[in-house]
């Protein structure tokens, strides 16, 4: 069954986001680049799912503080979240929905990876 378009995210993904990028590394960092740009750390968020690379929950509220390094982010987008240790944690984002405290721009960048990874996309 054929995924719903949202003709409005996907030309904001091919003109903003992945423009220009002629492989999995290039499209990898343009959306490095974009969800760097665009979202306002720190902001809670929500687990949605449970995956196995990750301890987080279903429910489960985190702080969202950063970004993971470049380096993380080859084969899909990873944000750092308030941990036990200093550094933090590192858990993929299409894990989490935003809270309210997120502004407009943040949920925005959020739900356009979400729309990304749901559509089947991939780098």
């Amino acid at each position: 069954m054929a995924k719903k378009k949202d003709s409005e995210r996907e030309d904001r993904i091919e003109m903003e986001i992945v423009v220009d990028a002629y492989d999995e590394e290039e499209r990898a960092m343009g959306w490095y680049c974009y969800l760097e740009n665009t979202i306002a750390f720190p902001f809670t968020a929500h687990c949605t799912a449970q995956r196995p690379i990750s301890p987080l929950r279903k429910g489960d509220e985190v702080e969202v503080i950063d970004l993971a390094s470049s380096d993380e982010c080859g084969h899909e987008m990873f944000v750092m979240i308030r941990w036990d240790r200093k550094e933090g944690l590192a858990v993929p984002l299409s894990q989490l929905k935003p809270g309210g405290d997120a502004n407009d721009a943040t949920r925005q960048a959020v739900e356009d990876w979400l729309y990304w990874v749901k559509q089947g996309y991939a780098f």
